[in-house]
C-alpha cells in the first residue's frame, strides 16, 4: 500500500512538472510567434503585458470564487512596490523576448536562480550549502555555454533582458521574504537548499 503510494505520487509529480515545461514553452513560443518580424509582428510588447495581467486577475478572481485561494491584506506602499517590480519583470522578458531569440530569452530565464542567490546573499546575509553552489554553478556554465552558442542578441535585447532579470530575481525575493508566495522558482531554491 505504501509503495503503491509513492509510485502515485511520483507520477502526479511528474506530471505536474511536465505540464509545467510543456505550458511554459508553449506559451513562449506561442509570444514569440505573436511578436516575431517572421510571425504576425506585433510589436506592443506592453499591450501583450497587459493581456496577460488580465488573464492573471481573472484566473485569480476566479480562483478566489471558488474557494482555492483566500485573500491577503497588503499594506498599500508594499502593495505598490511590488506592483512596479513586477511589471518592470514582466515587460521586460517579454520586451527580451520580442528582441531576442527564444534561446537567448531562455538563458536569461536560467540565469535567475544565481542571480536570486547573489541578491539574497547580498540583501539578506543567507549563506547556501556546498550542494547549493555546485549546483547553482552547474546552472551558470550552462548559461555560459549556452550564451556563446547563441549568437541572435543585440544590445537592446540585452538590455532588456539584463532588466528583466533584475527585477524578476527581486520579484522572486519580495515575493518570499514578505508573503511567503512560492513561485516555481523559488520552489526549485527552496527544495535544493531542503536536500
Amino acid at each position: 500500500m505504501e509503495r503503491e503510494k509513492k509510485q502515485s505520487s511520483a507520477v502526479s509529480d511528474i506530471g505536474a512538472w511536465a505540464l509545467n515545461v510543456v505550458s511554459s514553452v508553449g506559451l513562449i513560443m506561442a509570444n514569440k510567434q505573436l511578436m516575431s518580424p517572421a510571425g504576425y509582428a506585433f510589436v506592443f510588447a506592453t499591450t501583450l503585458t497587459g493581456f496577460h495581467f488580465c488573464m492573471t486577475g481573472i484566473i485569480g478572481l476566479v480562483s478566489k470564487a471558488s474557494g482555492y485561494t483566500t485573500q491577503k491584506k497588503v499594506p498599500l506602499w508594499e502593495l505598490l512596490w511590488f506592483s512596479i517590480v513586477a511589471n518592470t519583470s514582466i515587460t521586460g522578458m517579454n520586451l527580451s523576448l520580442m528582441l531576442n531569440s527564444v534561446g537567448f530569452y531562455q538563458i536569461s530565464k536560467l540565469s535567475m536562480i544565481p542571480v536570486v542567490c547573489v541578491m539574497e546573499w547580498f540583501l539578506h546575509g543567507k549563506q547556501y550549502s556546498s550542494k547549493v553552489k555546485v549546483a547553482v554553478m552547474v546552472v551558470v556554465v550552462g548559461v555560459g555555454v549556452c550564451t556563446v552558442t547563441d549568437v541572435k542578441v543585440n544590445a537592446q535585447g540585452f538590455l532588456c533582458a539584463f532588466v528583466a532579470v533584475l527585477s524578476t530575481s527581486l520579484q522572486q525575493i519580495v515575493s518570499i521574504s514578505s508573503y511567503y508566495i512560492l513561485s516555481f522558482l523559488l520552489y526549485s531554491m527552496w527544495i535544493l537548499t531542503r536536500t
